[in-house]
């Protein structure tokens, strides 16, 4: 028999919720007390973080959805809505690094993968999420994942570099449009963090790993549950008069 999910007071709605930061930030709302929708491709570990989230005592379901395709968003959010009755919270997080290349080298499709999931998957999930949330009497709030990558250039990552200085530029704008309708927009910039994208770009090479690391002022990577702290605070009355704002988690690397 399936378990009876307990509906709570409030609802988040992660994406790339299956692992690294997404995972952690969903975990921390359902400790917070809210439902937990698990938005991502990936059904074993989406569904394993759903598990974690109700041996916890926390009330969750997973979505299986393609950020990129608006009819996957868009039924994604329409279920969740369907399940708890509503949307307060966004951590709109899922992305992906892309190939590595030069600008000159990096492929259409490569440029095209990155941007449709990164940029085109953020500024899809803010065009379905925010008309439900502008139905809510107490509007809605919303996290966009950039990072550092949004804030300087990486060589080799010219599509991901893009795309999340247009994460921040769309986070931006659509606080200006939405300030006077109990919506607050923001986005959170991640440093060097202990995740299987990072471990991805060092290629589990323990000499790679050690030059990320060397190159953080704090002296060590990041954690998810750090970035999951932030995204929290940013979704909380403690951050009332926050928005359009970039929150820079790097452990001093912008500071450089």
């Amino acid at each position: 028999m399936a378990q009876k999910i307990k509906i709570k007071e409030k609802t988040a709605f992660v994406t790339g919720a299956a692992s690294g930061i997404g995972r952690a930030t969903a975990l921390a709302f359902a400790q917070r007390g809210e439902n937990v929708a698990v938005i991502d491709t990936q059904i074993n570990e989406g569904e394993k973080t759903v598990e974690l989230i109700k041996k916890a005592e926390g009330s969750a379901i997973f979505i299986k959805c393609d950020v990129s395709k608006p009819d996957q968003i868009r039924s994604a959010v329409s279920d969740t809505v369907k399940q708890f009755g509503r949307i307060d919270y966004a951590f709109n997080n899922a992305g992906v690094e892309g190939v590595e290349a030069s600008t000159a080298e990096c492929s259409i499709e490569n440029w095209d993968y990155t941007l449709n999931i990164n940029l085109r998957g953020v500024w899809l999930c803010m065009k379905y999420e925010i008309p439900q949330m502008l139905k809510q009497e107490s509007g809605g709030l919303i996290v966009n994942c950039s990072s550092i990558a949004g804030l300087v250039g990486f060589e080799k990552l010219p599509a991901y570099v893009a795309s999340k200085h247009g994460v921040i530029g769309l986070t931006k704008t659509a606080a200006l449009e939405y300030a006077k309708s109990k919506l607050r927009i923001n986005a959170v910039c991640p440093g060097v963090i202990d995740t299987p994208m990072v471990e991805r770009l060092t290629r589990g090479e323990a000499q790679e790993a050690y030059s990320l690391t060397k190159s953080e002022p704090i002296g060590r990577m990041g954690k998810p549950e750090e970035i999951a702290s932030a995204v929290l605070w940013l979704c909380s009355e403690n951050a009332s008069f926050v928005t359009g704002h970039s929150l820079i988690v790097d452990g001093g690397w912008t500071a450089q």
